[in-house]
């Protein structure tokens, strides 16, 4: 597998541009589109929060009525949640407007929307903005990455990431892009993700390879607590590169399933990274947990806990934080077996050692915890299982930006 330039445009025949519609925004980008003209196998993953923006159920009919896609319509500013009929009926005009334009069918079109939870989609903006937009797709690296621009909210950074691997000859390509910042925490976090591959490959195992690969990528990430009612993950594969179609769990499968999970813990990394106001990427790592869903309870609770964020931000060692998430998890460990490391690209520092506090380098400590990344590491010498959680150190700024998200 091979890093490449890129995101949703880099796979042969995916093409992506965006507009600036004035959805919610002044004077940026605010809409994009990724196309296809040949019909996409799609899959999809979705939030799980019973508050569903009128998006995410148009987009979870069209993934699971096993119907072909063609291509994804995205907005910024607005999320269309909690927007009752009128809400469907943006969803509907959205889609109809590019099957006007270009000839496929509308219920080929997803929608997807971030922003304001409440307020209704202004419909002659969206279609306008497909209009224009239907006239200058483009396949070029340069207008997926101004797509992935235009998604962004609070986001501070463009996510995006594109890789190649081999199958039988054939050279395969996965791109994506994902915008997320705040409202974010498992399971499927406001977040949004888009992946584009000219691989052939059965439906149910397409679905199938997304639903495990998001366990330990996107699910593995919290900013603030939140689950968003617009979470979704859509990935599209329009069989381009003419290999031979998967239809099941073959080597090819995991090679395309290993280049997936690399591709979605990528972006689910930068998401985490770019938490609202947030100065620093905080990682939990659990090794030789009981189980595997112990593992990942336990590293999800680390990097949740409002106190662990705010010891990360203010580079404090404080341990005791960190073993009191893990004691409120749910998981059932002793603390006797428990051992507690920080590290970071500026050393490795055990403070905790089964059961009994370490007197360590308070200096050594803060050099290691004053790192862009900071890793919280526990082994818990109870098993095999291991998982990483992400997320980020709370801020000052992450109040400031909730508190006037609307104005």
């Amino acid at each position: 597998m091979k890093v490449i330039e890129g995101g949703v445009t880099a796979a042969k025949g995916f093409s992506a541009t965006s507009c600036e519609a004035g959805i919610k925004y002044k004077n940026r980008t605010d809409m994009a589109f990724v196309f296809s003209k040949t019909p996409c196998t799609s899959a999809g993953t979705f939030t799980s929060n019973v508050v569903k923006a009128a998006c995410v159920q148009w987009d979870q009919k069209i993934v699971y009525s096993g119907e072909p896609m063609h291509g994804v319509v995205i907005n910024s500013g607005i999320a269309n949640a909690c927007t009752g009929k009128e809400g469907f009926d943006a969803c509907e005009a959205t889609a109809k407007a590019v099957e006007k334009a270009l000839g496929v069918p509308y219920s080929s079109v997803a929608v997807a929307s971030t922003g304001v939870i409440g307020m209704q989609l202004p419909v002659e903006k969206l279609v306008a903005g497909v209009e224009a937009m239907s006239k200058t797709l483009d396949d070029s690296i340069s207008a997926g990455t101004a797509a992935s621009k235009a998604i962004m909210t609070t986001d501070t950074v463009n996510k995006e990431v594109a890789v190649t691997f081999e199958i039988d000859g054939k050279e395969i390509t996965l791109g994506g892009m994902s915008k997320g910042s705040g409202m974010i925490h498992p399971n499927m976090c406001t977040m949004l993700a888009f992946l584009t591959t000219d691989l052939s490959i059965e439906k149910s195992l397409l679905q199938e390879a997304v639903s495990e690969v998001v366990k330990d990528s996107f699910n593995m990430i919290t900013v603030d607590g939140d689950t968003s009612t617009n979470d979704t993950l859509l990935v599209m594969a329009n069989g381009k590169a003419d290999n031979e179609t998967i239809k099941d769990k073959s080597d090819n499968y995991n090679t395309f399933k290993e280049a997936l999970s690399f591709v979605c813990t990528f972006l689910a990394k930068k998401m985490a990274a770019d938490g609202e106001g947030a100065s620093k990427l905080f990682e939990a790592k659990v090794v030789n947990a009981k189980s595997k869903e112990d593992a990942r309870t336990l590293s999800r609770a680390i990097v949740g806990s409002n106190l662990s964020k705010a010891a990360i931000f203010g580079c404090d060692a404080n341990f005791g934080r960190f073993l009191c998430a893990m004691g409120y998890s749910g998981a059932d460990f002793d603390q006797n077996d428990v051992e507690l490391f920080f590290e970071s690209a500026n050393g490795r520092l055990k403070v905790f050692d089964k059961g009994t506090p370490i007197v360590f380098d308070e200096d050594e400590a803060l050099k290691i915890m004053k790192a862009d990344a900071v890793t919280v590491f526990v082994d818990m010498h109870e098993g095999s299982e291991e998982a990483t959680a992400w997320g980020c150190d709370l801020t000052y700024d992450y109040v400031k930006i909730n508190a006037d998200y609307r104005s």
